[in-house]
């Protein structure tokens, strides 16, 4: 049996050969508690924590993002004095590409070993354990899937969305706006788009706490009603209506959006879709257009808002799954997929709608998920209380490391503006002007 001081020296070894070759400004705390810089701009306060000599030892032996994923979950691998976000500013021009050939291998090798004898029980897997089937109907529990993340606790959610509780790309007015500000311009921004009017009838699919379809009612006149999967955000949004007084104008239903089919032939007069497409399934996507379509009246207006990935040479690529996409539908969104913003915009041409405006909103993500970690990260030990440190831990570790694909241009995000296709005039404005008005 390796003794814990040989561990502890080969350990040193390792984090002198990091410092040499992908010099940062962070440091390494070991699980004794001593903390060993990683280059010469470290100054200790923020470092990777390895909590247990078995981090090392499954990291060595499965170098893959599940392992890291696995070992944040439990604990074995934390940051500390920050985020993700800190670990990737403090990075700073560290050379990663090439360094495995860069690295002493030998050296390398004799300080790997002594990890490579340890033995400990299998870490517990926090993915999510149902079936993830594609089609519609066939394997796949869209409910389940949804409420295995929106039904954690509307506690925790709360501790770092706004008041409104939007769980989506807010919209900045300027990088200086609060959360708050932003989130209340993306609402307004979504009703101008829709071109909503006093009287009309509004459908929000996947309508989340409720947020959108009480600003809607009260502050454009529109009779609104939305669906939800997850049995939380519908006892959230059934009581943000009641605190409101809108139960006149504001309906909410915990249901599939699909069974509205049989039951809304009149029509609604605008649709809105704030984050939903993407727990659909792209397998889905074609049925999910047509159904919008049958929901709306004749040139009705559709708004789709929704995260996509950049696109690929060709679709095959396309569907691969790198393995930070793939740890977020194992751990976080179950059944999760994104498009890419020209197979939504065709796809909503052959469903039968026309295009009207595609706007890009990469960067407002980037930012509103940067302020959702560092919020989230401040209340931490009234989120631990909520939902355990295993959930609060991925969370910290998903809201940022989402934020970083958007900063990066790996994530994407697009509102796209359609109406049911007809003869004729489609009934929107001329210009676009009116919705920048202050």
């Amino acid at each position: 049996m390796v003794s814990d001081a040989h561990l502890l020296k080969a350990a040193r070894g390792l984090a002198r050969l990091a410092a040499e070759h992908a010099p940062s400004a962070l440091s390494l705390r070991l699980w004794n508690g001593e903390m060993l810089p990683l280059g010469p701009e470290a100054d200790g306060s923020v470092a990777i924590a390895l909590n247990s000599p078995l981090a090392i030892a499954r990291l060595l032996r499965r170098p893959r993002i599940r392992t890291v994923v696995e070992l944040v979950a439990s604990g074995d691998l934390d940051v500390v004095g920050g985020t993700l976000l800190d670990i990737a500013d403090r990075r700073g021009t560290a050379r990663t590409k090439g360094l495995w050939k860069r690295l002493p291998k030998a050296r390398l090798l004799s300080l790997a070993l002594p990890f490579l004898t340890l033995r400990g029980d299998a870490a517990r897997s926090h993915a999510y354990r149902g079936a993830k089937g594609q089609h519609a109907g066939k394997g796949r529990d869209d409910a389940a899937l949804v409420r295995f993340h929106y039904d954690l606790s509307n506690a925790f959610y709360g501790l770092f969305l706004d008041p409104r509780m939007q769980y989506s790309c807010a919209y900045f007015p300027s990088w200086e706006a609060s959360l708050e500000e932003a989130q209340e311009a993306k609402l307004e921004m979504i009703c101008r788009k829709l071109r909503l009017a006093p009287g009309e009838r509004l459908l929000d699919i996947g309508c989340g706490w409720g947020g959108l379809v009480c600003h809607a009612a009260a502050k454009h006149g529109v009779r609104a009603h939305g669906v939800t999967l997850s049995e939380k955000q519908f006892e959230g949004a059934r009581a943000r209506i009641a605190a409101m007084g809108l139960e006149d104008r504001v309906t909410v239903e915990l249901k599939d959006w699909r069974a509205l089919l049989p039951d809304r032939a009149e029509g609604f007069d605008k649709i809105s879709s704030i984050g939903m497409f993407e727990h659909v399934g792209l397998a889905n996507a074609p049925a999910y257009f047509a159904g919008v379509r049958a929901l709306l009246r004749p040139r009705g207006v559709y708004l789709h808002h929704a995260i996509t990935r950049p696109a690929k040479r060709s679709e095959r690529l396309f569907r691969r799954k790198n393995p930070e996409y793939q740890a977020i539908v194992d751990y976080v969104f179950p059944g999760g997929e994104l498009d890419h913003i020209g197979n939504t915009v065709a796809s909503l041409e052959r469903a039968g709608f026309e295009v009207h405006d595609v706007e890009g909103w990469r960067e407002h993500y980037a930012r509103t998920t940067r302020l959702w970690t560092e919020r989230l990260a401040a209340r931490r030990e009234e989120a631990v209380a909520e939902v355990g440190e295993a959930r609060v831990r991925l969370w910290l570790l998903y809201l940022a490391g989402v934020s970083l694909a958007f900063t990066r241009g790996t994530a994407l995000i697009f509102q796209t503006v359609a109406t049911k296709r007809a003869r004729g005039p489609s009934g929107l404005p001329p210009t676009r002007a009116d919705l920048y008005r202050p």
